[in-house]
């Protein structure tokens, strides 16, 4: 009987939290037939769990808690955080671009191409890292905003997206806040690239 409710619970949880892809303006009929397409990430408005805290208020809060706990743990996972983007968040994202763009239309999209055309930009706008307590969990959630612009003239937005609450989720357990962020992340990639395929190829 606790694993039906169980069960009816996280399935709940996750209707309640499905991923919301919207085209605010534009289209994407630029996009066929080039061969790379520059990526840049920002991080600048983000804002945290369901209070909206700003990162840095975030940061300092959680660092103190788990200061707390153990001395030395509040820094050494405030470390792993900024390394997050860097190593697991932007990978992940464009991981899932390049293995539906690459291999079918010869488009890569990385970072640092400033000679590239077009540039994409992946705004974080809100994340809920979830949690994860071994028998129960909350998927971390991820809400960007995805905007094409001319690289030369970054007034010109050709399309603009908003993805709202992609989960972050995995088989098994993960207890890492950033990693678990890091597949809201993919998702985003994943479900971004699919839309452009089906409204441009």
């Amino acid at each position: 009987m606790k694993s039906y409710i169980l069960l009816i619970a996280l399935c709940i949880s996750s209707t309640v939290f499905a991923q919301k892809m919207k085209i605010r303006e534009g289209n994407f009929d630029f996009l066929p037939g080039q061969s790379e397409v520059n990526v840049e990430f920002v991080y600048d408005n983000m804002k945290l769990l369901k209070k909206n805290l700003p990162q840095e208020q975030y940061i300092r809060e959680h660092s103190a808690e788990l200061e707390e706990k153990s001395p030395g743990k509040g820094e050494a996972w405030e470390k792993k955080w900024a390394a997050a983007p860097e190593l697991i968040w932007q990978p992940k994202f464009l991981e899932l671009m390049n293995r539906y763009f690459y291999d079918d239309h010869g488009i890569a999209f990385k970072e640092n191409l400033p000679e590239a055309k077009y540039t994409l930009i992946v705004e974080t706008v809100w994340v809920y890292p979830g949690w994860d307590a071994g028998v129960m969990k909350q998927p971390a959630k991820v809400s960007t905003n995805l905007k094409f612009v001319e690289t030369a003239n970054r007034d010109n937005v050709l399309v603009e997206v908003s993805s709202e609450n992609a989960p972050g989720d995995q088989w098994g357990s993960s207890f890492s806040n950033e990693d678990r962020l890091g597949e809201g992340y993919a998702k985003t990639g994943k479900s971004f690239a699919r839309l452009i395929l089906k409204k441009a190829f």
